[in-house]
């Protein structure tokens, strides 16, 4: 499912963990935005393998998703692949004044966008600069200059334990990023009784996703369902890079219960009826007979 998005086909990235090199700027006044000079070219060798595969497919594109980007800044909250209003999947609450939140793997920005509109102070981090250049000079243009930008990773971000109430991730970490790693690391930034949403693909698209990477996702059983894990999708036959992850959601079950996250509510996405073609690895007439996407939403214990 590569870069499978909510915008178009494909969306955000992040990732990364402990074993990247610290930023020695400090913490105060850092925002990791290391992708020039020679101390970017270390970090980038330290990475963790999917990260930095990420990094380069990301960066490598994000021209792509400037269209995009700017219509989301544009519209109000719509979410996924099939773009389901905000009134219909309230994802974010219609007032969240008072709330600090964050955007794990934010790309272009729009997510992050709209929670400052509805009153959120917002920190919003990604694996991409050229994603989040997008996401700055958008967000001068709107005026909404109070969004902080980071480029680094959704795996290890440089805040403090319980710094945040809400956290939201909509094909950022929640398909670019390890599960255990970044389920993890959110779980330490959020404040007790914070909330974690994230929306990607539905474990059964990937099941239909043949193994050689050709689109579009098929109706036919191509993998297995009990092994999906990191998905490679550099020698795909179509659209090659990236490496993703998903799980059965069993496996998504039994991991945000040892973390400690209780499941607020889980929601298969369906195409609505007026959805047609194909706007990424699975047509409209797929998705409305079977789930191509899944909403977590989780609360810390």
């Amino acid at each position: 499912m590569r870069g499978h998005c909510a915008r178009l086909t494909r969306t955000d990235s992040s990732a990364g963990w402990a074993a990247q090199v610290a930023c020695p700027i400090a913490s105060s006044q850092c925002h990791c935005e290391l992708s020039r000079g020679s101390y970017a070219q270390q970090m980038n060798e330290s990475l963790p393998e999917h990260v930095a595969e990420n990094r380069r497919y990301w960066d490598g594109m994000a021209d792509e998703w400037v269209a995009p980007g700017e219509r989301a800044w544009e519209q109000e909250a719509a979410w996924g692949e099939w773009q389901i209003p905000n009134t219909e999947m309230p994802l974010l609450a219609d007032d969240m004044h008072g709330l600090r939140a964050i955007e794990l793997g934010c790309g272009t920005g729009y997510v992050s966008a709209w929670m400052q509109r509805r009153g959120a102070s917002v920190y919003a981090i990604d694996n991409s600069a050229a994603q989040l250049a997008t996401a700055r000079r958008l967000s001068e243009l709107h005026r909404l200059d109070d969004i902080e930008w980071v480029h680094g990773n959704a795996e290890q971000v440089a805040q403090p334990d319980g710094s945040f109430d809400f956290a939201i991730s909509e094909y950022g970490a929640a398909i670019w990023c390890e599960p255990a790693t970044w389920i993890t690391e959110a779980h330490r930034l959020l404040r007790p009784g914070g909330e974690l949403v994230f929306l990607g693909n539905h474990p059964l698209a990937i099941v239909c996703s043949p193994v050689d990477g050709s689109l579009p996702v098929t109706e036919r059983l191509e993998r297995s369902y009990f092994d999906l894990g990191r998905l490679d999708w550099r020698d795909a036959v179509d659209e090659p890079g990236g490496i993703e992850f998903n799980m059965s959601i069993s496996s998504w079950m039994r991991l945000f219960n040892e973390i400690g996250f209780d499941v607020i509510e889980y929601i298969e996405i369906r195409a609505p009826e007026s959805a047609t073609g194909t706007p990424g690895p699975v047509t409209a007439d797929w998705a409305k007979r079977f789930p191509s996407e899944q909403v977590w939403r989780l609360r810390k214990r």
